[in-house]
């Protein structure tokens, strides 16, 4: 695994490989890295030396996430307008008002007018039964999300949820957006002990201690048939990849979720084993 460091001014330089794109807190970026557990190591050991801070990472397709991130960033509930007195030649000027706008989504993520609950969330993408073997072949091999390059963003929020604040998505209007993306972060913590570690362009990653016990993972999968199922036809409520994603989770740490429609088909997976 080759690493790398974006400038501390904020400023991308002509000596660095990588642009930041709309990562604004990122601050390292890394090649060749080839599994999930060796990408988990690397960010608990930047957290146990700097516990001030929350560490981020993007998952699949860093290009269409940049991207997405930047639109999704735009939306009138999560943007802050610049001061008209900002001095965008100044990097002081420039990182005060990117703090301050990550300050602003935080706050954003807890105003009753405007967050989302689970029960808000659930049944509300559009899916089908190739999206839930998707999600028995993304958790079945989650090592192939990661992209040739892969991002870190510094985050300075309190909690793991909050790091959403910092790299919003769900930019679509047929995609779960940060709100509901945010509900999701938390009841899977609340409920089930997963800690929010990825985004990506259309997955979120998601980590516990330790693998859950055959009944925790039924009781996981129950409550994921819930979210992508609810007024869904058969073809999501019977599918047979539920028994198997439960089966499957119960040997593992991690758990991958789509949040864009066809997140089957956008990764390639539709119709997958």
């Amino acid at each position: 695994m080759k690493t790398g460091l974006f400038s501390p001014s904020g400023r991308d330089t002509d000596e660095q490989p990588y642009r930041r794109g709309n990562f604004d807190f990122a601050c390292e970026w890394m090649e060749g890295v080839t599994n999930l557990d060796e990408l988990l190591a690397h960010l608990d050991a930047l957290g146990a030396t700097d516990p001030g801070h929350r560490y981020l990472s993007t998952l699949d397709d860093i290009n269409q996430c940049s991207y997405t991130c930047g639109h999704a960033g735009q939306d009138e509930r999560l943007y802050l307008d610049p001061p008209d007195e900002l001095n965008w030649d100044a990097p002081e000027q420039v990182a005060a008002w990117k703090l301050a706008g990550l300050q602003h989504v935080v706050q954003q993520l807890s105003n009753p007018d405007v967050a989302q609950g689970w029960a808000d969330v659930c049944g509300t993408l559009a899916v089908c039964g190739e999206d839930v073997q998707a999600l028995v072949a993304i958790n079945r091999a989650p090592d192939q999300l990661l992209d040739d390059v892969v991002y870190v963003q510094r985050l300075p929020v309190a909690t793991d949820d909050l790091m959403i604040a910092g790299q919003p998505n769900g930019y679509f209007s047929v995609d779960w957006d940060t709100f509901q993306n945010h509900a999701i972060i938390r009841h899977l913590a609340t409920h089930h002990g997963y800690r929010f570690f990825a985004m990506g362009a259309s997955c979120m990653g998601f980590v516990r201690p330790a693998p859950p016990s055959a009944n925790q993972a039924g009781s996981l999968v129950a409550a994921l048939r819930e979210l992508y199922g609810q007024g869904q036809g058969s073809d999501v409520l019977e599918h047979e990849g539920w028994a198997e994603l439960a089966q499957l989770l119960s040997t593992r740490r991690t758990l991958v979720l789509g949040y864009t429609e066809g997140f089957a088909e956008s990764m390639g997976l539709d119709g997958d084993e």
